[in-house]
């Protein structure tokens, strides 16, 4: 069960992380949308695990494989924006969140 902390903290990651990729998401995927889906925090404020969703989802494996690869800067970047609201900015984590791949194979199984 995640305290207050934990949620009001993993919404202010989410939002600050969300507002990098729309800055900056040219970089990583062109012509793709990454969108922030989740974030789950640990208890003691020190890891971040970051939920993302690629659309189209087609090269998803490559898309995720750059985005492992900025980590660094886009913790860094995430410290500029919440430096003011947190004392130590968490070390972060991408998973790819594949529930719109699921739901899409879901309905094209329930069509007639």
């Amino acid at each position: 069960m995640e305290s207050t902390r934990q949620k009001k903290v993993s919404r202010l990651i989410q939002k600050e992380i969300a507002g990098i990729f729309l800055r900056k998401s040219n970089e990583f995927a062109p012509g793709k949308m990454i969108s922030i889906t989740r974030v789950r925090i640990s208890p003691d404020l020190s890891f971040a695990k970051i939920y993302i969703s690629i659309f189209p989802s087609n090269d998803n494996e490559r898309v995720m494989k750059v985005v492992q690869n900025q980590v660094s800067r886009l913790r860094y970047e995430l410290g500029q924006q919440i430096k003011s609201q947190l004392r130590i900015v968490p070390e972060i984590a991408f998973f790819l969140d594949d529930s719109l791949d699921y739901i899409e194979n879901i309905d094209n199984l329930l069509k007639p």
